[in-house]
This record gives C-alpha cells, structure tokens and sequence, in this order.
C-alpha cells in the first residue's frame, strides 16, 4: 500500500539537485511551491556546479544545463538559455565595443571557469571559431565574475538567466550576440523510465506549467 502511494500521489522525500545560480533563483521557487501544495513531502535541494550522480546521491530528479552525454537517462526539455558576452556601459564608453570575436583582443577578459573552465571562448553556430585569451581576472564564482564586470573590469561570458536582470537594468550590456553559439537546454533528468514516482511526476508537471524558463530574449 505505501509502494502504491508513492507512486499515485505525492508523499515521502524528493531531493532535486541543480546548479547553483539557476537553484537559488529559479529552482527554490518551484520546489518551495510544490511543498506549499503537497505538506506530506520532505524536500531536500542539493546546489551545486558539478555533474552528481543521480543513483549513487539519492537523487531522484535533476535540473541540468546543457547537452547530457548519458542515454540511460531519462530527459524532460523545460527551457533554453544563450551564453551571453556582457560587459558594463562604462567599460564600452572607454574602449572601442566589439563587433567580432577577434576584436576581443586588447580587452580586460574574465574567465568564469564553471562556464570555461581553460580560457578560451567559443564562437559561431558549430562553436569552431575559437578565442584563448590571458585573463585579467578569474573565479569559479559566476557572482564574482558578474560583479566584476558591472564594475567596469572587463567583459565577461555568463549565462543569460545570470544577468538577465543586469541587462534590463542596464549595468550591464550584452556584446557579440550576433556570434553567439546556439541556446543550451534546460532539462528536467531522472534516472529510469519505469516507476516514476509521485514525487517526481508532480515537480515535473508544475514546472512544466507554472514555471517560463526561456532565457533567450536579452538585449543585444
């Protein structure tokens, strides 16, 4: 009778894991409203910027960012994202504002390595033209990186849902969209096709409808 439960209505643990930014600011939201409408599920969020291993963490669904490597898992689109060039409107008013890749060089450039991990940026629609670059500041903190470029300290690569606001505000402004690789996806991932619980049956559905995960449009 409990087996039966878990799978017909939403009851038990659920743990989500996703990445650290898009958790805290897309992911915490639906997860708190899935435990607002469902009082007899125990949530648990693990954030992090790394691949985990859904079975070996106890992880019973994933948002991830990007192209997935491994067919046994089980792939729900839910959004897409660009990776964006920004850079703040001070900064351009000093220097001359790019208008191709090679323009880049000469400029202050700020290596987030969670995006790129050696430095060196990618380009194009087959992402073969190819930017290595010495960098003037680097961290594994996208709010580090985004923070030093609205200083004016350079220009930086970041994922639009990053500094989607940023933009909009206007501290920072986006450069080289026209050379921009394609968006990556935004993905709901599970381990197996069969049993899918209540619990990850629910989170999937109120994701797919309350939550407007396309980051696609942005200045620039």
């Amino acid at each position: 009778a409990g087996a039966r439960a878990e799978r017909t209505e939403p009851t038990g643990r659920l743990v989500v894991s996703a990445p650290l930014v898009f958790g805290r600011m897309h992911v915490a939201p639906a997860f708190c409203g899935l435990l607002a409408r469902y009082p007899s599920v125990k949530g648990e969020l693990m954030l992090a910027d790394r691949m985990v291993n859904l079975v070996d963490e106890g992880v019973d669904v994933a948002v991830r960012i990007g192209h997935l490597a491994d067919a046994s898992l089980v792939v729900k689109k839910v959004g897409e994202t660009r990776r964006v060039l920004v850079a703040s409107p001070g900064y351009l008013a000093e220097r001359k504002k790019p208008r191709s890749p090679r323009d880049l060089e000469g400029h202050a450039l700020i290596q987030c390595t969670p995006l790129a991990p050696v430095p060196e940026w990618r380009f194009g629609e087959d992402r073969e033209a190819r930017v290595a670059f010495s960098p003037a500041f680097v961290t594994n903190s996208v709010d580090a990186a985004i923070g030093h470029a609205e200083l004016g300290q350079g220009i930086t690569m970041a994922l639009a849902y990053q500094v989607e606001a940023a933009v909009r505000e206007g501290r920072l402004v986006v450069v080289l969209a026209q050379h921009e690789p394609p968006p990556l996806p935004i993905q709901l991932v599970y381990a197996t096709k069969r049993h899918v619980s209540a619990n990850v049956r629910a989170f999937s559905e109120l994701v797919a409808s309350t939550c407007r995960w396309q980051f696609t449009r942005l200045g620039g």
